[in-house]
């Protein structure tokens, strides 16, 4: 989960307590049951700790608790958050979109947030093809290694790292770009072209092509990526598939103004 020492930034003193709690909510995200034990499996929390904040989270309605299994899922409030969060960001129209181009290519097309040193998913249409990589809503990727986190970083996305210095440019595959002063290089590039892509750089057999939704001062407010399997994306299918992918983050900008 997304604790100060993952996302980059520093936490207030004295929010333990409340980081702790989030990072319990947060883990719904990506699976929706889960137990006591899970959880504090997850997070290196006591079963002691992970219980005592999941019942404080069961009382304040962000998580429910099923009777017959005893498992917990997220509850009323959370729904209530995510129906508010889905009409500010206008997640109905960014849909048809994604879902428009999905169509069109038939591959899966994501599009991702960046949270400090992570990107999240925050929509996806899947492909409907059977050779295909699944990364739900709430995935969480390294940005260095992904299309979508290299068009955050190029373009000066909120929420991020101080300095490109500062990410971890673990080596994920044997293409992972590692370096930083080769990182910079690369993200010179997507500012460039408009584009990025992610050459089998996080998962080996897996290829993307992305593109930053850009506000009116030309900051990234999210990002889009399309992702197939790297056998159907060829060199010149990837500079097709970036003009479309650089037309959607467009249309989608206008969504997003500020």
């Amino acid at each position: 989960m997304a604790d100060a020492s993952m996302t980059g930034r520093q936490a207030p003193a004295g929010t333990q307590a409340v980081n702790r709690t989030l990072d319990v909510l947060e883990c719904f995200l990506v699976e929706p049951r889960l137990g006591v034990s899970e959880v504090a499996g997850k997070l290196g929390l006591s079963p002691s700790t992970a219980h005592r904040l999941i019942r404080a989270l069961v009382a304040r309605g962000y998580l429910e608790q099923e009777p017959d299994r005893g498992q917990y899922t997220l509850g009323p409030n959370a729904a209530l958050f995510g129906q508010v969060v889905r009409r500010h960001f206008e997640f109905d129209r960014v849909l048809a979109v994604l879902e428009r181009i999905g169509d069109e290519t038939g591959e899966s097309i994501n599009m991702g947030l960046l949270d400090g040193s992570e990107v999240v998913v925050a929509a996806r249409v899947p492909s409907p093809q059977p050779l295909r990589f699944e990364q739900p809503v709430g995935t969480r990727l390294l940005p260095h290694c992904s299309s979508m986190g290299k068009a955050l970083l190029a373009f000066e996305a909120p929420n991020g790292p101080d300095s490109i210095d500062d990410l971890d440019l673990v080596p994920v595959t044997e293409r992972t770009i590692t370096d930083h002063r080769r990182f910079a290089d690369e993200l010179a590039i997507v500012r460039e072209r408009g584009y990025s892509s992610d050459d089998e750089e996080s998962i080996i057999g897996v290829s993307c092509v992305g593109a930053p939704i850009l506000n009116r001062a030309g900051r990234a407010k999210a990002a889009l990526a399309i992702q197939a399997p790297t056998v159907r994306l060829d060199p010149r299918r990837a500079v097709e598939l970036a003009g479309l992918v650089r037309a959607a983050a467009d249309e989608i900008g206008a969504v997003y103004p500020e």
